[in-house]
C-alpha cells in the first residue's frame, strides 16, 4: 500500500476534518453560481454597465467553468491531487476578492473569468476525494454529504445574495468568500492526503474541440434569450460552433492513440447511465429554481428575502433526504432510490402543476419540499452507483464529466423552460384577450365598467388576463419537467447493482 493510502485509511480520525474543509470550498463554489443573480440590478450603476451587458458577469464565468471542467483530470495527475484543489481554492478565494473590488465591467468580466476557470476543478476534486478517503460501504454517506453541498448551495444563493446586498452592498456577494475560503485551505493543507502523480501526454486537439463545443454550447443557451435566439447571427455562429466541436472530438476521441478522456469510461454501463441520468437532475433541480424566484416576484410580490424563505424548506427536504438515504443506500438496491426519487420529484411537480394567482405559500413551500426529498434520494444512490464499478484511476475524470453533465443540462433546462415560458405566455394571452369582449355577457358580469370600455377597468382586466397568461405558461413548464423526470424512470433498468467489495479491496483500490 503507498504512502497516500496509509494516510487515507490510518488516520481515520482526520476523515471528518478533511471532509468538512472538502464540503466548505464545494459549498463556496457551487453558491457562486447563483449567488450574483440578485445582485445583478445594483452591479449596473456601480461598474456603469447596462441591463444588456451585466448578464456578462454571469456568462463569463459560466463559460470558464465549463471549459474549464474536462481538464481537471489531467491537471490532477500532472501536478497532483491535493497540490491542484489547494491550488483552485487558493485561486477561487483571490479572484472572489478582486471581483469584489472590480471598478469597471471589464474587470469585473476577467476576474468572473479567472473565478470560474479556478473554480471549475473544485466540484469534481471534492467527489473525488471523498469517494477516495471513504471505503466503499461508506461510500453512500460521503455521497450524501457531497450531494447536500451540491444541490443545497444553488438553494440558498440568491437568498444569501439578496440579504448581503440589501444589507450591506453587492460587493459583499464575493467577499464572503474570503473567510470560508481561508479555512477551507487550511484545513485541506493539513490534512489532505498527497496522491501520487501520474504523468500522461496532453492531448491539446481533443481539449481544444471539446473546450469548442462546451464553450459555444453555454454561450448559445446563455445568450439566446437575450439575442431572441435563431432569428440572430450570433446564435447561429455558436450552434456551427458546439455541432463541430463536439463532432469532431467525437470522432478524435474513437480513432486517436491517446486522446484527451479514455474512451475506457465509457465502457462502464453505471457511468454512461449516470451522466444521462445526472443530466435530467439538473435540468429539473436548476430549471425550477429559476422558474420559482421570478413566479413569486412577479405574480405574488414577494420581495426577495421572502422569496428566500419560501424557497428554503426545499433545502431543509433535500437536506433530509441526504441524512436518510446515506444509511439506506447501504441496505437498499441503489436502483429502487433512484425510481423512488424520480417518481417523488414527478409528484412533487404534479402539485406545482396546479398553481393559481389566488394561491397561498402552503402548496409551495409543501411541493418544495417533496420535491426536495425526491431530487436527494435521486442524487446520492445516482453518484454512488454511478462509480461504483468505474476502476480508482478513472474517478476524477469521470467526476469531472459528471460535473460537466450536470451543467450542461441545468443550461439546457433553463433556457427551454425560459423559452417556452415567454412564448406559451403570448400564446395564451392572445387566446384569453379573445373573450375580452362587450358582446360576452360574463364581461359584464366581473367587470361592467371594463364592457362599457372604461379605461380603469380595461387597465384592471389586461392585469387579470396578464397574469393568468404568465400562471399557465408556469404550469405548461411544470408538466413538461414532470413528463422529463418521469421519463428518466426506464433508464434505471440499465443500473447494474454493485458486487459486494470483498475484505482488502478497498484498500487495494486505493493503494492503485
Amino acid at each position: 500500500m503507498s504512502q497516500a493510502s496509509e494516510a487515507t485509511h490510518e488516520n481515520v480520525a482526520h476523515r471528518g476534518l478533511i471532509t468538512v474543509s472538502i464540503m466548505l470550498a464545494t459549498i463556496m463554489q457551487v453558491l457562486d453560481t447563483t449567488i450574483a443573480n440578485v445582485a445583478l440590478p445594483s452591479m449596473t450603476g456601480d461598474l456603469g454597465a447596462s441591463q444588456d451587458t451585466i448578464t456578462w458577469v454571469l456568462t463569463s464565468y459560466i463559460v470558464a467553468a465549463a471549459i474549464a471542467t474536462p481538464v481537471t483530470g489531467w491537471l490532477s495527475d500532472r501536478f497532483g491531487r491535493r497540490e491542484l484543489f489547494l491550488a483552485t481554492i487558493t485561486g477561487f478565494t483571490v479572484t472572489s476578492m478582486l471581483c469584489g473590488l472590480s471598478w469597471s465591467l471589464e474587470s469585473m468580466v476577467l476576474f468572473r473569468l479567472l473565478q470560474g476557470l479556478f473554480g471549475a476543478a473544485i466540484v469534481p476534486l471534492s467527489q473525488t476525494f471523498l469517494l477516495d478517503i471513504n471505503p466503499r460501504e461508506r461510500h453512500g454517506q460521503a455521497m450524501a454529504m457531497w450531494g447536500a453541498g451540491i444541490m443545497v448551495g444553488p438553494i440558498i444563493g440568491p437568498t444569501l445574495g439578496g440579504w448581503l446586498t440589501e444589507a450591506m452592498n453587492w460587493r459583499w456577494v464575493f467577499f464572503i468568500n474570503l473567510p470560508v475560503g481561508i479555512v477551507a485551505f487550511l484545513g485541506c493543507a493539513a490534512y489532505l492526503p498527497k496522491v501520487a502523480v501520474r504523468l500522461r501526454g496532453f492531448d491539446f486537439f481533443g481539449f481544444a474541440m471539446l473546450s469548442l463545443g462546451v464553450g459555444a454550447l453555454q454561450l448559445m443557451l446563455d445568450r439566446g434569450a437575450e439575442v431572441d435566439w435563431f432569428s440572430a447571427a450570433e446564435i447561429w455562429i455558436e450552434l456551427g460552433l458546439c455541432v463541430t466541436g463536439f463532432w469532431v472530438f467525437t470522432i478524435h476521441l474513437a480513432t486517436a492513440r491517446d486522446p484527451f478522456i479514455d474512451p475506457t469510461i465509457f465502457r462502464d454501463r453505471n457511468f454512461v447511465t449516470g451522466l444521462i441520468f445526472i443530466f435530467v437532475v439538473g435540468i429539473v433541480l436548476l430549471a425550477s429554481m429559476a422558474l420559482l424566484p421570478p413566479m413569486l416576484s412577479t405574480l405574488f410580490g414577494h420581495s426577495t428575502v421572502l422569496t428566500g424563505l419560501v424557497m428554503a424548506p426545499r433545502g431543509a427536504g433535500t437536506m433530509i433526504s441526504m441524512i436518510l438515504v446515506g444509511r439506506l443506500v447501504r441496505m437498499v438496491d441503489a436502483r429502487v432510490l433512484v425510481v423512488s426519487g424520480l417518481l417523488i420529484t414527478a409528484w412533487s411537480l404534479h402539485m406545482m402543476t396546479g398553481f393559481t394567482p389566488q394561491m397561498d405559500d402552503s402548496i409551495i413551500i409543501v411541493s418544495g419540499i417533496i420535491q426536495g426529498l425526491g431530487l436527494g434520494l435521486v442524487f446520492v444512490p445516482l453518484s454512488t452507483v454511478a462509480f461504483a464499478t468505474l476502476a480508482p484511476q478513472y474517478r476524477t475524470d469521470a467526476a469531472s464529466l459528471f460535473s460537466l453533465v450536470r451543467n450542461i443540462g441545468s443550461s439546457i433546462g433553463i433556457s427551454i423552460v425560459t423559452v417556452m415560458l415567454t412564448r406559451n405566455m403570448q400564446i395564451n394571452h392572445a387566446e384569453l384577450s379573445t373573450a375580452i369582449s362587450p358582446f360576452n355577457p360574463a364581461l359584464g358580469a366581473v367587470l361592467p365598467g371594463a364592457q362599457a370600455g372604461d379605461p380603469l377597468s380595461l387597465s384592471i382586466m389586461e392585469r387579470l388576463v396578464s397574469a393568468q397568461a404568465l400562471m399557465i405558461a408556469y404550469v405548461d413548464d411544470f408538466k413538461l419537467m414532470m413528463m422529463i423526470t418521469l421519463a428518466a424512470v426506464p433508464l434505471a433498468l440499465f443500473l447494474r447493482k454493485p458486487k459486494a467489495a470483498p475484505p482488502g479491496a478497498a484498500a487495494m483500490a486505493h493503494a492503485e
